[in-house]
């Protein structure tokens, strides 16, 4: 959607967007000048930053500026609750294109401001420039808990566990992108999960008090393929059972016994967590406060292993790669 109206002004645009932001005591100078001040932290710090980029990662027409602002915000606070912090601060690019006007930027700064509120994070400064699609880059500083859940804390005979239910984002897409058709509180149930993630952070902080501390790693490249990234920092191997990957009654109203978006869809954003064997499914969804399944386990090798109930199975799908923008 190419809208036709005057693009506003850098500095005019910058004053409108950073007047009604809401700072902490954590902030001492916030936007207005060269850099932004923030009061040391006692903590380790943790540093993320993500990007989402206009018929890259979204369409205009697919939603709300409201809620492009805060899915642009949540991606990065959910590497924070991977990692068990707590996010505290950030700044935002905006790479705008010409067609979008002040009401636009309104609307999507109303969206950052929401959840920017609800996980008590400020927004401290940022950058405009000019460019030939909308992007919008977050860099988001937290504090880190006394232990870190890494990716290379898994260890041979762990449980392989996953928060929430997966596959729903990638079929909200494929409904969105036209190549799922759906209708009625399914179609808009999947679209939702898509368009409003929900970054698991009281999950990730109740998970870094875990003993030993699991590894961990939030679900946005695709289930198969973050469970690699683990795998790889190490130096282990997975079995995982298909049959136990938890999805929603709208996956299953869409997708029936098709679990290759469960496996390789990503943008989920939920956790998936290795941890010592011993922990029930319903004492750990009791401390994260969230749901919580056992999908698999830890394995020695270097190759995933992914079980069905017809036997092993070859999905698919891997995962998003940014580079080779394929699922």
């Amino acid at each position: 959607m190419r809208l036709k109206t005057p693009s506003p002004g850098e500095f005019e645009l910058i004053e409108r967007l950073v007047k009604n932001l809401r700072l902490t005591r954590r902030t001492i100078l916030g936007p207005g000048d060269d850099c932004a001040i923030l009061a040391a932290s006692k903590a380790p710090q943790l540093f993320t930053i993500d990007s989402m980029l206009e018929d890259v990662h979204f369409r205009l027409e697919w939603a709300s500026p409201e809620k492009l602002g805060a899915k642009s915000l949540a991606v990065n606070l959910s590497d924070i609750a991977a990692m068990g912090g707590r996010p505290t601060a950030c700044v935002i690019n905006l790479a705008v294109r010409e067609g979008l006007d002040l009401r636009f930027f309104d609307r999507l700064y109303t969206g950052i401001r929401k959840i920017a509120e609800r996980y008590n994070t400020d927004v401290v400064g940022g950058n405009i420039t000019r460019a030939d699609r909308l992007g919008i880059t977050v860099a988001l500083l937290g504090d880190a808990s006394r232990t870190v859940t890494r990716r290379d804390l898994a260890r041979v005979g762990d449980d392989i566990f996953v928060t929430g239910t997966v596959g729903d984002s990638a079929a909200g897409l494929a409904i969105l992108s036209g190549k799922l058709k759906v209708r009625g509180a399914v179609r808009e149930y999947l679209i939702e999960r898509h368009l409003n993630p929900t970054p698991r952070i009281e999950a990730g902080l109740a998970l870094a008090k875990i003993r030993p501390t699991p590894a961990a790693i939030d679900i946005s490249d695709g289930l198969l393929q973050d469970l690699g990234h683990i795998q790889e920092r190490s130096q282990v191997s997975a079995e995982i059972d298909a049959t136990l990957i938890p999805v929603s009654a709208g996956f299953r109203a869409a997708m029936r016994d098709d679990l290759s978006l469960a496996l390789g869809g990503g943008e989920d954003y939920e956790l998936l967590f290795c941890a010592r064997p011993g922990h029930a499914e319903e004492s750990l969804t009791r401390a994260l406060g969230v749901p919580v399944h056992r999908i698999g386990r830890i394995i020695k090798g270097h190759q995933s292993l992914v079980r069905g109930a017809g036997g092993m199975m070859t999905p698919a799908l891997r995962g998003w790669d940014q580079l080779r923008a394929s699922r």
